[in-house]
């Protein structure tokens, strides 16, 4: 069973994935519509530094975003100055990281489903008169409604997973940074095996459901459009 310490640690891993969601849902797409439909030259060097975490230790990005936010980086010192204190080794300091190390798994399902979208339905929307808000809310977002839901299951669960980032980051504070992840290190320096595998086996069933999940949903959408189209 969870401890006191386990519970914490499970509430805060949540809410942290939840709110790292959210805002990569809400800033994750317009960058991913931009990607999609821009031909600028920028293109090319915003999509790799949007996939650089796919291949980037985590530990190098904590290490880095430490580096900047800490009281001598240029991040750290704004925040001071605006009299919002440091980021590291705090719930909003594991946010920031969270989000720019989850980014991937939400922009890239977004893009892709814009890119697939082609011109014709935002042409057909255009000559009856929609603005490109009202076209974007009312034809491209019901079309591109299963990878917003692959976006938010990845991007959630991916948060729920994080280890190097949010150690760096965050520290191994109770309460206030310490993260499951984090709480089964702990577990398992302390000898604690009972513990850590409860924590454990609980992630590792959870993050085997969300992918039985995902597979079962990119099975039934053909399956669907073929439905539909008979």
């Amino acid at each position: 069973m969870l401890d006191a310490a386990g519970l914490q640690a499970l509430a805060l891993t949540l809410r942290l994935a939840a709110t790292t969601t959210l805002v990569l849902l809400l800033a994750g797409t317009p960058l991913a519509w931009w990607l999609a439909r821009t031909r600028s030259w920028l293109k090319g060097p915003v999509g790799a530094l949007v996939a650089l975490p796919l291949v980037l230790p985590p530990v190098v990005l904590g290490f880095y975003l430490l580096v900047f936010m800490g009281p001598s980086g240029p991040v750290g010192q704004l925040t001071q100055s605006l009299g919002w204190g440091l980021l590291p080794f705090s719930f909003a300091g594991l946010v920031v990281g969270s989000v720019l190390y989850s980014m991937p798994f939400v922009v890239q399902p977004l893009q892709n489903a814009f890119e697939a979208l082609g011109e014709r339905p935002l042409e057909a929307a255009a000559t009856l008169r929609a603005s490109p808000l009202d076209t974007f809310f009312s034809v491209v977002l019901p079309l591109a409604r299963p990878a917003y839901l692959t976006a938010a299951v990845m991007g959630f669960a991916h948060t729920v997973g994080e280890f190097g980032i949010v150690l760096m980051m965050g520290g191994n504070i109770s309460g206030k940074t310490r993260v499951m992840s984090v709480q089964i290190y702990d577990h398992v320096e302390a000898l604690e095996y009972r513990q850590a595998h409860w924590l454990a086996g609980g992630l590792l069933v959870f993050s085997f459901l969300v992918l039985l999940a995902l597979y079962t949903l990119n099975t039934l959408q053909p399956g669907r459009r073929k439905g539909q189209g008979a």
